[in-house]
């Protein structure tokens, strides 16, 4: 039993594919690239009744989401406490038993998602996990504190053991179209980050369109982004699916271009498993089997494991348990 479990953990999140070293501006790409919104929003209406997976198929696609989540705490109340609870839960995100009957045991989230104050405690609660801990920064949310001071900051949450990046872009660089500023400022983040990887926080529900989003998503790729990310969950409007399908095509697009893979992360409002097995659905269209994996898709999600687990537990029991047994921290 102790190997298979090994095994199994051996097969949880992995860095595999080579990073995205970024490339120069290319503003005549950037300015090719438009975005149909008609035609995105057709396309996304149709997508929760055209894949349905029921029974094994379902709870096989559940406990891979699992896998994908970036369990998250950003509150202004957190403490090393709740936070350490967060790890135990990210260790062991579904009960024992139920894992057992699934024949899943050694499932873990894809990370840890915390405050950079949050990050010592986070890191010592996951050791030996193989867990990574991720760290918002660049003055998460708004990303409006001096430069040097956001810059400083990741260099902090590097040497405080954060493995992930998690950067806000400074939105006006995308409202006003300055696309060299937005390059450079995202590839001096990039460099800050060292070994750790980063992930570029567009906040789409600010940045005005989906040409908008299309075009900076390019941008922060072409700059050494590993991961563009949708929003930090604080937008009025965060993950949508025409957002996300325009961002996917942007990774497809840069992937045809340049043989790199970035990874893609949906942010904010997603809360229930039928919505997980819609965007693992878009994933799977556009993007292929190889970005279901964690080192290419993460959900940045909190609530999102609770409703995963009630719906794994009446797939085994029949029955739907309440929402208080699976506490979160």
């Amino acid at each position: 039993m102790e190997r298979q479990i090994a095994e199994r953990s051996a097969q949880l999140p992995q860095l595999t594919e080579p990073r995205n070293p970024g490339m120069a501006l290319d503003l005549d790409w950037v300015a090719s690239v438009q975005a149909n919104t008609s035609a995105i929003e057709r396309r996304c209406a149709t997508l929760p009744g055209r894949r349905s997976v029921k029974k094994d198929h379902q709870a096989a696609w559940l406990l891979k989401a699992i896998s994908l989540i970036d369990l998250t705490t950003l509150a202004g109340d957190d403490t090393e406490g709740r936070v350490r609870r967060l790890c135990a839960k990210a260790r062991q995100p579904v009960s024992p038993g139920l894992l057992r009957t699934l024949d899943m045991e050694g499932l873990t989230t894809g990370a840890v998602c915390v405050y950079h104050d949050m990050i010592p405690a986070a890191v010592q609660a996951l050791v030996g996990s193989g867990i990574p801990v991720a760290a918002v920064s660049t003055g998460f949310p708004a990303g409006l504190s001096p430069f040097h001071l956001r810059v400083a900051e990741i260099e902090e949450s590097v040497r405080a053991g954060a493995e992930e990046i998690d950067i806000v872009i400074s939105r006006r660089h995308v409202l006003t179209g300055n696309w060299q500023a937005l390059y450079d400022e995202m590839k001096t983040f990039r460099e800050a980050c060292g070994e750790a990887h980063v992930k570029a926080i567009l906040a789409t529900g600010e940045l005005g369109s989906l040409r908008n989003v299309a075009r900076a998503s390019l941008v922060c790729m072409m700059a050494g982004a590993d991961f563009i990310k949708t929003s930090t969950g604080k937008e009025s409007v965060n993950a949508t699916l025409p957002v996300s399908l325009v961002m996917i095509r942007a990774i497809r697009d840069y992937f045809d271009r340049t043989g790199y893979r970035v990874g893609y992360k949906p942010a904010g409002g997603i809360s229930k498993a039928k919505d997980a097995l819609v965007y693992l659905s878009l994933i799977k269209d556009e993007l292929g089997h190889r970005w279901l994996q964690p080192d290419l898709f993460r959900f940045g999600a909190s609530s999102l494991l609770g409703d995963i687990e009630r719906q794994l537990e009446h797939h085994v029991t029949g029955a739907y348990s309440a929402g208080h047994r699976h506490a979160m921290a």
